[in-house]
């Protein structure tokens, strides 16, 4: 309504009134609504939570039955711990040095 008598206002603007609209109209409502479905939301993220855990859950579950299976187990991974990386994840010996431009 306040839209709408600026933009019939002799000295209104539909500018103004689309400003009003906004400011006065959908922002506070979707404010409104945004705090409503607070509960709403939660709820959806325990539930995620739950199904998440659920699935990790069945997943050890199903990777003990298979161990239980194989009585070799995991297979180590041979590491080398001699030798360091950057931080890239390479090894330190193929770094290359930095070449800085001259002014």
């Amino acid at each position: 309504m306040m839209s709408l008598a600026e933009a019939t206002s002799p000295q209104g603007t539909v500018l103004g009134a689309l400003i009003t609209f906004v400011f006065y109209g959908v922002g506070p409502l979707a404010l409104v609504m945004y705090l409503l479905n607070a509960t709403g939301r939660r709820k959806a993220r325990l539930k995620a939570e739950e199904r998440r855990l659920h699935v990790a859950a069945l997943a050890e579950a199903n990777k003990q039955t298979s161990l239980d299976g194989d009585q070799q187990g995991p297979t180590p991974i041979a590491s080398d711990s001699g030798s360091q990386t950057d931080p890239g994840g390479l090894p330190a010996s193929n770094a290359i040095a930095p070449e800085r431009k001259e002014l």
